[in-house]
């Protein structure tokens, strides 16, 4: 399945949450935190107010309850505006 965001959307797939600390103890899926970092799948063209200065590949943070989750393939994904993403990870 392809998934290509319209106007000013980005698609980010979820990075993987870390299971397991440092000193090796396993933290249970009810206490870890929803991640706020991803990866750029695709980005929509924009809009005439809205210049999209991201690209495929880079590596994002965005705001931790913004954007609407999608399942394909087995990956978690979501699809965000423009305006949700706070920074690029370099």
């Amino acid at each position: 399945m392809t998934i290509k965001p319209l106007a000013d959307r980005v698609l980010v797939q979820i990075e993987e949450v870390q299971e397991k600390t440092a000193s090796g103890l396993y933290i249970p899926q009810t206490a870890q935190e929803k991640t706020q970092i991803g990866v750029v799948v695709a980005v929509g063209e924009g809009t005439d107010k809205v210049k999209m200065s991201v690209k495929a590949g880079d590596r994002v943070m965005h705001d931790k309850y913004s954007g609407t989750s999608v399942k394909a393939d087995g990956k978690e994904y979501l699809i965000l505006s423009m305006k949700d993403i706070l920074a690029v990870i370099e």
